[in-house]
């Protein structure tokens, strides 16, 4: 009790992420801070988005016998920004704390805290942001184990102004993966099999049609280099075409498509080539209704050695309808789809294997004010696969309690 007051507090007083922006060097916004102390702007939102049943606490197989288990999930956090003359510091502090009261081997605290300078000039912007994550999130849908790691990473932005609408750049980072020692899934040390870095330089170009909107247009070359498995060291040629629009308008968000080949170093293991998608949109019609849309299809790492890689393609929507007053419903559906590439030459358990995800559920909130809301929700998560130990399934309910989102 005493670690979740201190970490209430911690979001209420620490330093966060900036808002969000249209595109290039992002600036924040002062007016969206609900508190300001002197030339500091603060926005603290504190969420229990989970207080109930998870009714499949560690992902077991259909027929395992699924242990339940009584959970709590809070998550506070605070955006930070500081006008330094013409510059702007930005920063983010958060923590999820995850609570059970059977299983206390599943508990954590998973902390990120982001730190960014932008210095928008006349003619030329840039922005340098360092992120650092410690966790026991399961890192997706292939591992569903709750591993200790760290993540971290810098990465920046530099831009020209060519003319009054269109701004010509360079993009780079370096982000580093690291599971803790003795951290195992499906008996596999993932330490040895998934830490790595990625490196990352990329030639940008945009251009601003309204105050609301953006177009922007990237070629990035990156590199995965692993510590301890040399066999699945990728290089990747990246082209995308994306569009953005500012957080104040109806349709906010951005949407990305490109054409990625992938490329590993081992010629044992097939490459990729092929489209990716990277949308997260959100649209409010009439005031009332609330449409937001995510989908996403790239590459993502797998476990297994011999299935080292996987195609992830899928998609969430979710709709939300003030019925009357303060009351609202929302509705959820998302499916994925994990196609695995195989090493040639060595044995696999299923050969073009294909895992099928799905999740859908349904709540009911009431706003109390504009930025508090109290809300009960059920959840339904499934997994389909040829491989008989993956296939799961598991129900989560309970109250939900959320202020400034």
């Amino acid at each position: 009790m005493r670690r979740f007051l201190a970490v209430c507090a911690a979001a209420l007083l620490l330093p966060s992420r900036p808002a969000a922006a249209q595109g290039g060097v992002a600036i924040p916004d002062p007016a969206s801070a609900r508190v300001r102390l002197g030339p500091v702007y603060l926005n603290p939102t504190l969420a229990l988005t989970n207080l109930g049943i998870d009714g499949n606490v560690f992902n077991e197989p259909i027929g395992a016998d699924p242990k339940r288990d009584f959970t709590l999930t809070v998550e506070p956090r605070t955006d930070l920004w500081l006008r330094v003359g013409r510059t702007w510091i930005t920063s983010q502090v958060g923590e999820q704390v995850v609570w059970y009261q059977t299983y206390a081997g599943e508990r954590s605290a998973n902390m990120r805290y982001q730190l960014g300078w932008s210095v928008p000039l006349n003619r030329i912007a840039f922005r340098i942001e360092g992120q650092w994550m410690n966790t026991r999130e399961r890192p997706g849908f292939e591992i569903d184990a709750r591993a200790q790691r760290r993540d971290k990473g810098v990465d920046g932005l530099a831009e020209v102004r060519i003319s009054a609408r269109t701004f010509v750049g360079i993009r780079g980072g370096r982000s580093v993966v690291e599971f803790e020692p003795d951290q195992r899934f499906l008996d596999q040390d993932l330490r040895l099999g998934l830490n790595r870095e990625t490196r990352t330089a990329a030639l940008t170009a945009r251009l601003a049609l309204t105050p609301l909107t953006s177009l922007s247009f990237d070629v990035a070359r990156t590199g995965d280099r692993f510590a301890f498995s040399p066999a699945r060291d990728s290089d990747s040629t990246k082209v995308t075409g994306s569009v953005t629009f500012d957080p104040l308008a109806l349709l906010n968000g951005g949407a990305a498509i490109g054409y990625r080949r992938f490329q590993p170093v081992d010629p044992a293991l097939p490459g990729f080539s092929g489209v990716t998608v990277a949308v997260d949109l959100a649209y409010v019609m009439l005031g009332a209704t609330k449409f937001v849309v995510q989908a996403s299809r790239d590459v993502n790492y797998s476990l297994d050695a011999n299935q080292p890689y996987y195609v992830q393609t899928g998609a969430n929507l979710s709709i939300a309808q003030q019925l009357f007053g303060p009351i609202d419903v929302v509705g959820r559906y998302g499916t994925f789809r994990l196609a695995y590439r195989d090493r040639a030459g060595v044995p696999v358990a299923a050969p073009d294997r294909t895992d099928h995800m799905k999740a859908y559920g349904a709540g009911i909130g009431y706003r109390l004010g504009q930025d508090l809301r109290v809300g009960v929700n059920i959840d339904r998560n499934e997994r389909r696969s040829p491989i008989e130990d993956r296939r799961y399934a598991g129900i989560k309910m309970g109250t939900a309690i959320t202020y400034g989102y």
